[in-house]
């Protein structure tokens, strides 16, 4: 037993660390710093920003921002930092495998799951801030986040009706994944303003000039410099009506799910939560075109977006752990 809880308080930890990362990520990306090292691992051939800054590692191409820098070197000290957390509890869970009751499928695929992402983050470097592998990159880290959260959650009590509610907490947590995927790429594509209007976009309820056509091509070729987006207003505004169409989608399954939690007395702490999380979440979307995306604001609706998963996940450990 005692095993078992130092498996979980580890991965609860990671949970925590991997909540930064994805936050500070945001952050980073937000901040149009995401490539403020133009290399990987390293920043300009060094260590740490101070390191190349001290040897004018700049280049009239790619000049030296020691403040961007910094910022993308600090993501990558804490992804590298929760790599070996993750490393740690696999390695544990390995050592102990025998012990009934100790995890091990979810401690390798942790395992798995954080070299591709390290790959990833490699490559959205190296590929110049390529939408697809940006928003890979994303759904990756809130993945990472989703798993080590279901390997640190103790088992609670039951939910009655818990069969009753298994097809819409599935239903509900494919639909906002599908919308986290629409928000980094709209994030990915500079497309947060292309609809400077709220309720309406472009003052229609159905942009007319939007195009849909060149809005989602997934893959464009190699070579191209994707800081501060590629596409045209037509289909950037395209990309943002489709995240507001699937905003709506989500918005409807999570709050039918948190309410049916709310309803029954062994998950009302559950619904509410959810509930809460997904009113903050449609808040700050809707002030992130109201204000002009502030910064801060929309590092909040990335983080609050994880948040919300991880209470979608919750509801999952409650409804299938019986």
């Amino acid at each position: 037993m005692f095993r078992i809880v130092t498996l979980r308080r580890l991965a609860l930890a990671a949970t925590l660390l991997a909540f930064c990362v994805v936050v500070f990520g945001a952050y980073v990306r937000l901040s149009d710093a995401g490539l403020g090292c133009p290399d990987w691992p390293g920043c300009y051939g060094h260590f740490t920003p101070s390191a190349a800054a001290a040897a004018n590692a700049g280049t009239a191409d790619a000049p030296l921002h020691v403040g961007k820098a910094w910022r993308e070197m600090i993501h990558r000290y804490a992804a590298g930092t929760l790599g070996l957390l993750i490393l740690t509890i696999a390695a544990l869970a390995l050592r102990w495998r025998r012990q009934p009751g100790v995890p091990l499928i979810q401690p390798l695929a942790l395992v798995l799951l954080v070299i591709f992402q390290g790959l990833l983050g490699m490559w959205t470097v190296t590929l110049l801030l390529k939408p697809l592998i940006v928003v890979a990159h994303l759904i990756g880290g809130l993945s990472t986040l989703a798993l080590l959260f279901w390997l640190g959650r103790f088992r609670t009590a039951p939910i009655w009706g818990a069969d009753r509610l298994k097809a819409l907490a599935v239903l509900a947590t494919v639909t906002l994944g599908v919308q986290i995927f629409l928000g980094g790429w709209t994030s990915a594509n500079y497309a947060a303003l292309a609809c400077p209007d709220f309720p309406t976009c472009q003052t229609q309820w159905w942009p007319e000039i939007a195009d849909f056509d060149e809005a989602f091509v997934l893959w464009r070729g190699i070579g191209i410099d994707y800081e501060g987006g590629v596409l045209d207003h037509p289909a950037r505004v395209a990309v943002h009506f489709v995240h507001r169409l699937g905003a709506i989608v989500a918005t409807v399954l999570i709050a039918w799910l948190a309410l049916r939690l709310f309803r029954q007395p062994s998950s009302r702490m559950d619904g509410a939560a959810m509930g809460i999380a997904l009113l903050a979440q449609l808040g700050l979307g809707i002030s992130i075109v109201v204000f002009g995306v502030p910064l801060a604001v929309a590092v909040a609706h990335n983080g609050v977006a994880a948040i919300l998963l991880l209470t979608l996940i919750n509801a999952h450990k409650r409804i299938w752990q019986y």
